[in-house]
């Protein structure tokens, strides 16, 4: 399909449990890659942004065997020893593939290239590679601005101290920090400035602690990682992707209703599920249940909120907020600008296709409601673009996304999905 036109719902009485997290899939295949002996991981995504991973870590040598209908994934690991001692590697747009790759090649010995679509050579990483080479790797971008393509002669780490700028991407941290226990003594992170999408690190120290790893993290500001350490093989559950369950939260806010996302908790690993209060703030009541979380959707109040935390939900949040009495404010999130797009102008622009008012800011946008109307919605082949401006077509007739195929990135049967959900509706009107 080209495009997708949706189809309007009625109050929903759905269960959903979505495809795994994409975030906590990669960065187990880092640390079960590092390891000695084999993992398992289980509840793993399927999606574009972890097969370029898996293709990735077989062409360096490593037996990853995956079955999709089990949702496993099996990692031989290599001690921190790569067979293949040069590959040029393709990544298409994951950001989370070349950060947190360049981390763990950078602690090994090798010379490597790694690249990806158009759009990723304008996606920075040159502060990481900066932060590497400060514990004694050598590697550098080929693009302007510290962009790849990135090129290393990796002769592993010597450890040390290390700064790393914490407001363009959580995921140069989190890259670093999984290479760390490979280094030859002990690395400590510095982080200047605001650390954006702190959940997210949290949750890569987490994963390294399931592994056997442990660092010093009190400060985020400041991380202590003795080396050397080593990543134990392990059997992994990994977690419904809690940035897809905001969708199908999200259409009960819209649509009406109860949506429940199984396999997620307030416990979760991923700071996304706080989402759900954003969305009980606006009005909607959210339930714990003893398979996951309910939220059900009632008459909207726009709100202002930061939302720096969790910010692969903001574009959600402000399609949510098409539909409220008053205007809703999202901070905090300027750095979504340098994601698979520009996720503020970008996600500004098709929303006034929709007839919503908004002000653009640098850090965020400001929605005001106002009547609302079919349009043709262009999705930047960026999978949220696409999942989140669905949800207007719940309560909007003629909404047509285009490049629907777009969600392969993390999410492939999303449109299957968000039909079998709404199947559940009374009827719509």
């Amino acid at each position: 399909m080209d495009a997708v036109t949706i189809a309007g719902s009625g109050p929903l009485r759905a269960t959903i449990r979505p495809p795994g997290s994409k975030s906590i899939t990669n960065r187990a295949l880092i640390c079960a890659a590092l390891a000695n002996g084999v993992s398992t991981l289980h509840g793993a995504l399927d999606s574009e942004d972890t097969r370029v991973m898996v293709d990735a870590l077989r062409q360096l040598g490593l037996d990853v065997q995956v079955d999709v209908e089990a949702a496993t994934i099996a990692v031989t690991g290599c001690g921190g020893r790569l067979r293949v001692p040069e590959a040029d590697l393709y990544v298409a747009n994951s950001g989370t593939t070349i950060r947190f790759l360049t981390g763990m090649l950078a602690a090994t010995r090798g010379h490597y290239r790694l690249d990806g679509i158009a759009r990723m050579r304008q996606r920075p990483i040159g502060d990481l590679l900066d932060a590497l080479n400060a514990l004694g790797a050598e590697c550098r971008a080929e693009s302007a601005g510290g962009c790849p393509p990135v090129v290393m002669d990796a002769r592993g780490l010597r450890g040390g101290t290390a700064h790393i700028r914490g407001d363009i991407s959580s995921q140069f941290l989190s890259g670093l920090l999984m290479a760390a226990p490979y280094a030859s003594s002990e690395v400590v992170v510095r982080v200047d400035g605001v650390l954006v999408s702190q959940p997210y690190v949290h949750m890569t120290l987490g994963v390294m602690q399931a592994f056997g790893v442990t660092a010093d993290a009190e400060q985020l500001t400041h991380i202590a990682i003795a080396a050397p350490q080593r990543y134990a093989g392990t059997t992994y559950a990994i977690e419904p992707d809690a940035s897809a369950a905001s969708y199908f939260w999200g259409a009960a806010a819209i649509a009406g209703g109860t949506v429940t996302v199984e396999g997620l908790s307030r416990d979760a690993l991923q700071g996304d599920v706080a989402f759900v209060d954003c969305l009980q703030r606006m009005g909607c009541a959210v339930a714990d249940t003893p398979t996951g979380i309910a939220v059900t959707g009632g008459r909207l109040r726009g709100i202002e909120v930061d939302m720096n935390a969790i910010s692969d939900t903001a574009q959600t949040l402000a399609v949510v907020a098409l539909f409220a009495d008053g205007p809703t404010s999202i901070t905090g999130v300027g750095h979504i600008r340098h994601k698979e797009t520009d996720r503020i102008g970008d996600l500004a622009r098709e929303l006034r296709k929709l007839g919503g008012l908004v002000d653009e800011h640098a850090d965020g946008l400001t929605i005001t409601p106002s009547p609302l109307h079919g349009a043709i919605i262009e999705t930047y082949n960026d999978h949220r673009m696409a999942m989140s401006l669905a949800l207007a077509g719940l309560r909007v007739p003629g909404v047509v996304i285009t490049n629907p195929h777009c969600t392969e990135k993390t999410y492939p049967r999303f449109f299957e999905d968000l039909a079998r959900v709404t199947a559940t509706a009374s009827p719509a009107g």
